[in-house]
């Protein structure tokens, strides 16, 4: 038999029923969250191009912009046939 003298097992027992709460309610989010998508689709709106625009949504301005830079900065790197693009961090 383990001695648990000194481990408070009410304690334990409250935390982990606290979290196992806390995943129950975010599976539960996660489903809403599914179900706005599938709503959204069944409208005919694009999910990606949504879910880019939450992401972009948490970012700042400036990281947004610098961001952007960086994206067309790329891709007149690739346009140009392999040509050097300077680098230049947005400013």
């Amino acid at each position: 038999m383990t001695d648990t003298v000194g481990i408070a097992g009410d304690r334990i027992r409250s935390f982990i029923e606290r979290v196992e709460q806390i995943e129950e309610e975010l599976k539960a989010l996660n489903e809403g969250k599914k179900e706005v998508f599938a709503e959204a689709k069944g409208e005919g709106f694009d999910v990606k191009v949504l879910k880019e625009i939450l992401k972009l949504r948490k970012q700042d301005k400036d990281e947004r912009d610098e961001q952007e830079s960086l994206l067309d900065l790329y891709m007149r790197a690739m346009d140009g046939g392999g040509a050097e693009v300077p680098l230049a961090k947005a400013a």
